[in-house]
């Protein structure tokens, strides 16, 4: 499929071509919402779509669009949401009925830009991992002995933390810098204040879209099948107060305080012509998390760092490819003790860096701990984010008419906000 054979003009490198087609929830402002995609510059309202009788002959609920959260159409399942995907498709190729229609299109069509995009799940359980093996070296080199970067467990298995679902953020909401306790390496006790040392990882997740029992365990060789699709992920982390907190029992307030996402989610469908071979394990898994076919996806990313005068720099280059450990090993070793997954639950990849220092995902190791500043576009240096920057996570696969992206997720950082003690 092209973009030729789109009646909507879609603008060369959009992230939303007819090979795209994900789902998203939008507002215009006037206690509207509905389930949505996007298509080139436009949001097309699926509700306003369905009410005209575009999805007649596919049996869906009535008000299956008319919802502020995606899970129940997520829960309808794959059979069922990638028809409704594919007859988007066809309803938006050049020559479809819905092309000269224009009575119902003033209601179905709009502008990005003049809509409010809201956080498209209603999130359960949010699980983050750290996947990344380029990543977790470097953290143990900085913290640890270069020598045994790696802790023993980790080529064992995909290590991972419950975080906090409450604090997730759809993109554009502005977070503020969190305090805590911190301790000086020079004092023998901490103090309270708001974090110096706050940074971004790039990351990717991915969404739950179909449900287990408790004590079920989902196959590492079926776990693609529950899996509903991808989103851009932005786990916000406090380097300051998670050191001094995260023994014995790891992260806790230097992580919980926010995470950003973006507020599209790009089907598994979607992403399937870009599959590609996972990095391979140097150490013999365990046969639960075996794989008969090592996939994953060939996905470019970038984080970039806007000023408050707006100039841009790209800061990190890196690609989801080069994750040691496949989501579906995750979501295996997720339940292999049982733990029952909904529809909606939210895993993250951890951090993901490559092996040169551009693809780094964070400033903790762009910067590499403070010693290495970065040069931004307005003559500035930053080791970590400062008040007022505006950190954007952008990734697609595919270049041209085949392209499919995620958008963006962006997000300000504003003042720490006093604390009456």
């Amino acid at each position: 499929m092209n973009q030729s054979k789109s009646w909507i003009e879609i603008p060369e490198n959009s992230d939303f071509t007819l090979a795209n087609i994900p789902f998203g929830v939008y507002s215009n402002g006037e206690g509207h919402f509905a389930v949505a995609t996007a298509i080139g510059e436009y949001v097309v309202d699926l509700d306003m779509l369905h009410k005209a009788g575009y999805f007649g002959l596919m049996e869906l609920p009535s008000n299956i669009f008319k919802n502020r959260f995606l899970n129940p159409f997520i829960a309808l399942g794959k059979e069922k949401t990638n028809a409704v995907r594919k007859h988007i498709q066809e309803l938006f190729t050049k020559g479809s009925t819905l092309e000269n229609d224009g009575k119902y299109l003033v209601n179905v069509l709009h502008k990005q830009q003049d809509v409010k995009m809201l956080l498209p799940v209603k999130i359960g359980n949010y699980t983050d991992f750290y996947s990344s093996k380029e990543h977790a070296a470097n953290v143990g080199i900085m913290f640890r002995d270069p020598e045994n970067a790696l802790l023993p467990n980790w080529l064992h298995m995909p290590v991972g933390y419950h975080g906090r679902a409450s604090s997730i953020v759809v993109s554009e909401t502005p977070i503020h810098r969190p305090n805590g306790q911190i301790k000086d390496p020079a004092k023998d006790k901490p103090d309270f204040g708001s974090s110096k040392r706050l940074d971004f990882e790039l990351e990717m997740a991915f969404v739950i879209g179909k449900e287990t029992q408790l004590g079920d365990m989902v196959s590492v060789n079926n776990a693609e099948d529950y899996i509903f699709g991808m989103m851009l992920f932005n786990d916000w982390s406090a380097r300051d107060i998670q050191v001094w907190e995260y023994v014995p029992l790891g992260p806790f307030l230097g992580k919980n305080f926010a995470s950003s996402v973006s507020p599209w989610i790009v089907t598994m469908e979607a992403l399937e012509p870009f599959r590609t071979n996972a990095p391979e394990q140097t150490v013999e898994v365990l046969p639960y998390l075996k794989e008969k076919q090592r996939t994953t996806f060939d996905i470019q990313l970038e984080v970039a760092i806007a000023t408050k005068d707006a100039k841009e720099t790209v800061v990190c280059q890196s690609n989801f490819k080069y994750l040691y450990w496949t989501m579906p090993q995750q979501l295996a070793h997720h339940t292999i003790n049982g733990c029952n997954i909904e529809i909606g639950d939210m895993y993250a990849s951890g951090t993901i860096s490559g092996t040169t220092p551009e693809s780094f995902g964070s400033m903790l190791e762009l910067a590499w701990k403070g010693t290495k500043p970065l040069q931004l576009a307005d003559g500035s240096t930053r080791v970590f984010i400062q008040d007022g920057d505006k950190v954007i996570m952008r990734g697609h696969a595919g270049q041209g008419a085949q392209r499919v992206g995620f958008g963006s997720v962006r997000t300000e950082v504003l003042p720490a906000k006093n604390i009456v003690l």
